[in-house]
């Protein structure tokens, strides 16, 4: 049986005069009493039905009883559309199908909600998410990322990589995020993990002598979730042997430029230009910084030394920006509140009315040489930040952030893609009371690092970089340490004691001392990919069946309880939660 000739969406001028089957969905009816018509949808769009009871009464009938997402089959004649009636918006505007059979292949129950409804709560789209994927969004967003996902691994073949899985029952290690756990019910007491990364797979594949690994993995975080975070990831994986870092950032610009370029036919500008973290720290207060505005952090320490204005004098760091707006006090009280979520003990200002003159209770502290390398243009406000270094960035960069957004100054049609290098290697746990690594344990310290980074951890800096696009972190990598010397006094430097080390690591170890070449690599975050492409703010909505922010499927329910006897056979006993 054929069940239809061609897509709704297809269906074209030069098909006038043809008979055709189509199939689909019933978008939306319009009875007119006598003429119906039906907006019949699929994957590539919208074809319009008519039945007209003079050409054919039967199938008149059967549309005075479709309803939205009814499923039907319908047969006849295409023509041209009355010119008065023509619809400019869909690709088929131009034409409509005089239906002479239509027949109801599916009914629908009453909807949760309407596809064109704006506004619905995302728990209840999750709910009905076979509903909600029918959405042309959706049905947009999952096909660009076939189509991202197919250009990625064209890019990666056509340069010699090669395509391995990785076990997703693997050991747990250490990566920086809670792991998912699975019970083993042939060891009971023992469990596997779910993988945060294939970090170490992808070493061991190159330490076997495969030179150029890739993979479009699926990982597991057991962690909170926000609109830019889930617990189940897609990442390109890349890894290879005798790493260049040129090679593989132009590699990686390669792939993004021809990702965008054959999904949304846009044409990047490679290479891409690249920033320091510290320079990226000290300009915009982000390791991930959103270029496609100019407002920039300021730098004061020095010139507020001997400042009377306290606050300024006491802080180990002074930073400001220039705002291009006067701020009323109401609004400056609403920036500092803003800026204490932050962690701003306060948010110290000085405004220039158009006139120019300065209003500001700071203002009478400061000296003559501060005012005038702090006076903006009339009608501009600057915003000041006296903190820890660490903190000042956290503030500014958030505020930053928020003030391009507030005041229109994101130019929304922009690429602005940079890479970050020169990352810190590690990291100070006030809650451990001890060193992290920044990246992952396994990354290298950069070569003017390797002797010292274990005496003054705090100034290492390690061989990884970043590729962030419109103020996104799009992916991640670093080069690794191949001399199992110098991962023992990482693992060392982390407080990991010989036997912690040989218990979650003792297979690295002894793979690195079995001839490890020199290897590197990136991963970038399919989905974080897919949210910048499609300007999706909300992660879920790049993704077929995410999970909610509760880390829920509202779906199908998981995750659910199970049966006494399948606990048991796993060897696990229950405890009850505490209040």
């Amino acid at each position: 049986m054929r069940w239809r000739d061609l897509m709704c969406g297809e269906v074209r001028p030069e098909h006038v005069g043809q008979r055709l089957t189509l199939a689909g969905w019933a978008d939306s009816r319009r009875d007119h009493g006598g003429l119906v018509f039906i907006d019949l949808r699929d994957k590539t769009g919208l074809c319009q039905l008519v039945m007209n009871p003079e050409r054919a009464r039967e199938a008149a009938e059967t549309a005075h009883t479709v309803r939205n997402e009814f499923v039907l089959q319908a047969e006849g004649e295409v023509v041209r559309r009355a010119p008065e009636a023509v619809n400019p918006n869909i690709p088929t505007g131009e034409i409509e199908l005089q239906v002479d059979r239509l027949e109801i292949l599916a009914r629908s129950t009453t909807l949760p909600f309407q596809l064109e409804e704006e506004g619905v709560d995302e728990t209840l789209r999750l709910r009905y998410r076979w509903l909600d994927l029918r959405r042309p969004k959706m049905q947009r967003n999952l096909g660009l990322r076939a189509r991202l996902v197919s250009t990625i691994r064209r890019v990666m073949e056509e340069d010699g990589f090669t395509d391995i899985e990785t076990p997703i029952l693997f050991k747990p290690t250490p990566e920086g995020a809670r792991d998912f756990v699975v019970p083993s019910r042939l060891q009971p007491g023992r469990f596997f993990a779910l993988p945060q990364s294939p970090q170490i797979l992808k070493q061991l594949l190159v330490i076997a002598g495969f030179d150029r690994y890739y993979q479009i993995a699926r990982c597991f975080r057991d962690e909170d979730l926000r609109a830019d975070r889930v617990q189940e990831i897609t990442q390109l994986d890349v890894e290879m042997a005798f790493p260049d870092c040129e090679f593989l950032f132009d590699l990686m610009e390669r792939m993004v430029r021809d990702v965008w370029r054959e999904t949304i036919n846009v044409d990047l500008e490679i290479p891409f230009p690249r920033l320091t973290w510290d320079e990226a720290d000290r300009r915009f207060g982000s390791d991930k910084p959103d270029l496609r505005f100019s407002l920039e952090l300021e730098d004061a320490t020095d010139l507020t030394r001997g400042s009377e204005f306290g606050v300024f004098a006491g802080a180990a760091c002074v930073r400001f920006l220039r705002v291009p707006q006067a701020y009323s006090r109401a609004e400056l009280e609403r920036l500092e509140a803003f800026a204490k979520e932050w962690g701003a003990k306060g948010l110290a200002y000085l405004v220039f009315d158009e006139s120019g003159e300065v209003r500001s209770p700071i203002a009478k502290f400061l000296s003559e040489q501060e005012l005038a390398a702090f006076r903006g243009e009339a009608g501009s406000t600057v915003l000041f930040a006296a903190d820890e270094p660490e903190r000042v960035s956290r503030v500014l960069g958030a505020l930053r952030l928020h003030l391009g957004r507030e005041l229109g100054l994101i130019d929304e049609k922009a690429w602005r893609f940079v890479w970050i290098t020169d990352f810190p290697m590690f990291e100070w746990s006030e809650d451990d009371g001890k060193w992290a690594a920044r990246h992952h344990p396994f990354t290298r310290p950069a070569p003017e690092f390797e002797e010292t980074f274990d005496q003054d951890p705090g100034s290492a800096v390690a061989y990884a970089y970043d590729l962030v696009g419109n103020g996104q972190e799009l992916g991640g990598g670093s080069f690794r340490m191949h001399e199992p010397e110098l991962q023992a006094r990482v693992f060392n430097l982390l407080e990991l004691s010989p036997e912690e080390q040989r218990t979650k690591f003792g297979f690295l170890l002894e793979a690195l001392a079995m001839g490890a070449p020199p290897h590197g690599g990136i991963a970038f975050g399919i989905d974080r990919m897919m949210m910048v492409l499609a300007r999706e703010p909300n992660l879920r909505d790049v993704i077929a069946f995410p999970k909610n922010q509760a880390g829920i499927d509202p779906m199908s329910g998981a995750p659910s309880e199970i049966e006494e006897e399948q606990l048991r056979e796993l060897g696990i006993q229950l405890r009850p939660k505490p209040d």
